[in-house]
């Protein structure tokens, strides 16, 4: 019984996209759209499903400025980022404006409460005119999703102009795939892997079965830990 009941709780997770994209279509959109569904066919192979639910922001541009003049969220902003916060994972895209995110990407973001994301597996993602601006993933977005405790997937994906229906190199991608095709794989596959250990793991030497001492965990690098613990930590080094 206790495996049939492991089984029902890997099934069905919740994958919400959320993508800034201004364009009708956008290619924010496209990715998002690939990213969403790659990660439901991952966690399928593995052994569970999951149902995708996608969200353009720029639906709700108006009531995210309203909510950060007012400091309250109309009912239809409030709806999604109720979406957000029970999601088991979330996909995030932005393009990139001014060599950073979207405004209307960092916006959303600000106007949801800083600890909602803890501990939420995300795929990162972003578009833009150059392959110059794939920088931001990690000096713009990640800072910003540690910061809300979420936990990024290690493989970020970026698709400029050229990624798009580009054959990639024949060192880094199969025959007949795309170099994007492959970061989006990987990534979801991150996501898929990320959930499958969500909520089995333990506090700092849990009881075990039995009354047995587990072993202590070692502290997720990507958490940010509070100032305290860190400065006492530079003063034992």
């Amino acid at each position: 019984m206790h495996e049939v009941a492991e089984v029902a709780e890997m099934a069905d997770r919740r994958i919400v996209v959320v993508s800034a994209g201004l364009g009708v279509p956008s290619s924010s959109r496209m990715l998002a759209d690939q990213l969403g569904q790659a990660a439901r066919r991952a966690l399928e192979a593995s052994g569970g499903s999951a149902s995708v639910s996608t969200f353009e922001l720029r639906e709700y541009a108006v009531d995210i400025g309203n909510n950060m003049v007012t400091g309250f969220a109309p009912p239809k902003l409030e709806t999604l980022i109720n979406e957000v916060v029970a999601a088991d994972a979330l996909v995030a895209v932005t393009p990139v404006f001014t060599a950073s995110m979207s405004g209307l990407f960092k916006s959303f973001f600000d106007v949801i409460d800083n600890t909602a994301l803890d501990g939420k597996p995300v795929i990162l993602g972003a578009t833009g005119g150059s392959s110059r601006h794939s920088l931001v993933l990690d000096f713009a977005m990640r800072p910003m999703f540690s910061y809300l405790r979420a936990k990024a997937t290690p493989t970020a994906v970026y698709a400029a102009p050229e990624d798009w229906g580009s054959a990639g190199d024949a060192g880094s991608a199969p025959s007949g795939t795309s170099a994007l095709d492959v970061r989006v794989r990987r990534a979801a596959s991150e996501l898929a892997a990320l959930l499958g250990t969500q909520g089995t793991q333990g506090t700092l030497g849990t009881q075990g079965p039995q009354g047995t001492q587990q072993p202590a965990k070692r502290p997720d690098p990507m958490v940010s830990l509070p100032f305290e613990q860190l400065l006492a930590q530079t003063r034992r080094g």
